[in-house]
C-alpha cells in the first residue's frame, strides 16, 4: 500500500506577497501579448454590420466550402502528425543509443534545419520537386521515368513537404524520454519471459507515452495552422483555415469572417492541448 505524498507547505503572508509580485511581469505580459489580443479577436468575430452577429461563425460553419476547409486542415495535421511519428519514434531510439560523435552529428543533424525558416524549407522543396528538379532530373537519368512526372502542387508534396518541416518537433520530446530510459529494461521484460514484442509494447511504449504526447501536441498544433508550406507547395488547389484567414484580412477585407476562422483554428489547438493534457497525466500511473 503506497503511502499518501505529504501536503506541501503553506507559504506565509510575506511569501505569498513575494510570489505575488515575482509573478506579476510575466502575468502582465501574458494580458498584453496573448490574452488582450485574442479577447480582441474574439469580439472581432461577433461582430457585424448591425452590431453583434453570428453570420460569421454561421457561414464558416454550415457553408459546404468552408466545412471542406476545416476538414483539410484536419486532414493535413492529422497525416503529417502520423508521419512524423512513424519515422520520428525509431529515429529518436537511434539518436538515443548512439554513442559519442555519432549521437553529436544526429543532433546536430536535427537542429541544424530548425536554423533554417520554414519559408525556405518551402521553397526548397519547391526546387526539389519541379519538373526540371532534381529529383525528376536524377530518376530520368536512371532510366525510371521517360519523362518528367508532376510533383509539385500535388497533396503528396504536401505531405513530405510538411512531415520534413516539423519532424524535429517530434524528435526531439520523444527523444528527451528515451535518453532517460534504462536500457535494461528490454533485457529485465525479456527474464520475465515477455517476447520482444510485448516487452515494447507493456514496456516501452507506456514508459516514452509522454514524449509521444508532447510530440504529438506540438506537430499536430503547428501543422494544423500552417501557412507557409500549403502555400507554397500546393497554392490554392488545397485551401486550409490559415490561408482562409489571411484571405479574409488582406483580399476580401472580411475580418469578422477572418476572426470567426481564427477562432475555430485557436478551439482545435486548445483542443489539443486539453486532450494532450488528459493523456499526459493518464500516462503518468504507468510509469
Amino acid at each position: 500500500m503506497t503511502e499518501a505524498m505529504p501536503a506541501p507547505p503553506k507559504l506565509s503572508d510575506p511569501e505569498r506577497r513575494t510570489a505575488f509580485l515575482l509573478s506579476l511581469p510575466a502575468a502582465m505580459i501574458l494580458l498584453i501579448m496573448f490574452i488582450l489580443p485574442l479577447g480582441l479577436l474574439l469580439g472581432v468575430s461577433f461582430t457585424g454590420p448591425e452590431g453583434f452577429s453570428l453570420a460569421a461563425y454561421q457561414r464558416l460553419l454550415t457553408t459546404p466550402h468552408y466545412l471542406s476547409v476545416i476538414w483539410n486542415s484536419l486532414k493535413l495535421a492529422l497525416v503529417t502528425t502520423a508521419l512524423t511519428f512513424l519515422i520520428g519514434y525509431p529515429a529518436s531510439f537511434a539518436i538515443a543509443r548512439a554513442r559519442g560523435g555519432w549521437r553529436s552529428l544526429m543532433l546536430g543533424c536535427l537542429f541544424l534545419p530548425l536554423a533554417a525558416s520554414v519559408i525556405v524549407k518551402a521553397f526548397a522543396w519547391t526546387i526539389l520537386l519541379r519538373s526540371d528538379g532534381i529529383i525528376n532530373s536524377t530518376l530520368m537519368l536512371l532510366g525510371i521515368i521517360d519523362e518528367p512526372v508532376r510533383m509539385i502542387f500535388t497533396q503528396t508534396a504536401l505531405i513530405v513537404g510538411s512531415a520534413n518541416v516539423f519532424l524535429p518537433f517530434m524528435i526531439l520530446p520523444i527523444f528527451a524520454v528515451v535518453a532517460q530510459l534504462d536500457p535494461r529494461l528490454g533485457e529485465a521484460a525479456a527474464m520475465l519471459g515477455a517476447n520482444p514484442a510485448v516487452a515494447f509494447l507493456k514496456v516501452t511504449l507506456p514508459v516514452t507515452m509522454p514524449g509521444i504526447i508532447a510530440g504529438v501536441a506540438l506537430v499536430f498544433s503547428l501543422s494544423v495552422s500552417a501557412y507557409v508550406v500549403p502555400t507554397l507547395l500546393i497554392g490554392e488547389r488545397y485551401p486550409t483555415l490559415a490561408a482562409t484567414i489571411a484571405k479574409a484580412y488582406l483580399l476580401t477585407q472580411q475580418p469578422a469572417f477572418g476572426a470567426a476562422a481564427g477562432v475555430v483554428l485557436l478551439s482545435i489547438a486548445i483542443a489539443v492541448v486539453i486532450l494532450s493534457s488528459r493523456f499526459g497525466r493518464s500516462s503518468g500511473g504507468l510509469s
